[in-house]
């Protein structure tokens, strides 16, 4: 090492120590170690510096308050048994009851198909946030669960109209909803799309098409067979303005919200939702509002707005609300996904333009199981869309030489 770099290094060691000590010298420093003592254990000197500093303590102490309210509204609270039953009676009347009922679903229902959430305690951004690994997992073995399947069966029984997800893992098509009544607003992971075309066309495929797309990045590397423009995913990333007329059908969802007498939420924090104020009929009086039903094990903002929340899990909620409305639940059965009659089969020569699995393959095709050629090399969480947004807020440490 060179005398130069060894005069840099000893200045900077030297400012470290001149700034540490600045610190662990400041008034909120000396305050927040003494507040940390029980009243009993602080000498006099301390009592005085403690009424000394009378902001700095109020400051902190608020400061405290504040972490603790959002330790309280991360935490899962469950409903015991009578009161989960008896909540679901409540939101079983309300049901049978309602003229036009939208459900509105987040990552939450999803977990049940080992798709993790966000901001849950095994959620996507709080492990991350915490610096470990997310489980790995290809998006395209999921399947839909009991509370997409049960979604289905209260929409076959006219007893929902119309479906508004958060969603991008396609599990809400793959149960069976009709196309109509759902409004994907983040996209579907399953579909790309020839925007150069007019009207836009659309591919339905087989696979995650995200693997290669990222945030404001949103070609997938693939052709329309038309006219030649490059397709592009429908994935809608945080800070992105999704414009996609399908499959994120926001005009059926403001249609639905606009008509909705009773609103339910499964599975979401309804913190990105809560910013859509046209789904929440917010320009009417609240007496004219849609009676708000909420299942979530943690806060939410609209919870204070809510004629009920449950703190529940989705599938335990909804098969108990099946049971209540006499409604048998169907099992998901692959060879009847409609997606398997909605893809588009690839070119030849982009048989080769994925390494995802096939939601089934078909007989003779390619099936890119973990290990088969031409699997590219696995990441922690698999799939373009998954988790993007974490990283938009985060710092990225400088390299050190």
């Amino acid at each position: 090492m060179d005398s130069g770099h060894l005069i840099l290094d000893q200045h900077s060691y030297a400012l470290y120590n001149f700034f540490t000590c600045i610190y662990l010298s400041s008034p909120p420093f000396q305050v927040a170690k003494i507040l940390k003592k029980q009243e009993s254990e602080r000498t006099q000197e301390e009592s005085a510096a403690l009424l000394l500093h009378q902001d700095t303590v109020q400051e902190l102490c608020s400061r405290q308050v504040r972490r603790n309210v959002l330790k309280r509204k991360q935490e899962e609270v469950f409903d015991d048994t009578e009161d989960l039953r008896c909540k679901v009676g409540q939101l079983a009347e309300a049901v049978r009851q309602a003229k036009h009922l939208v459900i509105y679903t987040g990552a939450g229902i999803s977990t049940a198909a080992a798709i993790p959430d966000y901001r849950g305690p095994n959620g996507v951004w709080t492990q991350l946030q915490k610096g470990r690994a997310v489980s790995s997992s290809d998006l395209s073995e999921a399947e839909p669960t009991l509370t997409h399947m049960c979604i289905r069966m209260l929409h076959e029984e006219n007893m929902v109209q119309h479906i508004v997800s958060q969603n991008c893992d396609g599990l809400h098509l793959r149960s069976g909803l009709p196309r109509h009544t759902l409004s994907e607003l983040h996209g579907n992971m399953f579909i790309e799309v020839c925007t150069s075309c007019s009207p836009v066309r659309e591919f339905v495929r087989l696979f995650d098409v995200t693997e290669r797309t990222a945030r404001h990045r949103h070609g997938t590397g693939r052709r329309c067979t038309h006219c030649g423009g490059e397709l592009r995913d429908t994935i809608v990333h945080f800070g992105e303005r999704g414009t996609l007329e399908q499959p994120l059908n926001w005009r059926g969802a403001l249609n639905a919200a606009e008509r909705a007498d009773v609103i339910l939420c499964l599975g979401s924090s309804l913190k990105v939702l809560k910013k859509y104020a046209c789904l929440w009929s917010m320009n009417r009086p609240a007496f004219r509002r849609p009676k708000l039903y909420i299942v979530n094990l943690q806060w939410t903002p609209k919870d204070d707005l809510a004629t009920l929340k449950i703190h529940g899990k989705c599938d335990d909620v909804m098969r108990l609300l099946m049971e209540e409305l006499n409604i048998q639940i169907p099992a998901y059965n692959q060879t009847e996904d409609p997606v398997l009659s909605l893809a588009t089969p690839l070119s030849p020569d982009e048989e080769d333009s994925y390494t995802r699995k096939l939601i089934a393959p078909p007989a003779g095709g390619k099936d890119c199981s973990p290990g088969s050629p031409g699997q590219g090399g696995g990441t922690a969480v698999q799939g373009g869309w998954f988790g993007r947004g974490y990283s938009k807020g985060r710092k990225r440490r400088k390299k050190v030489a």
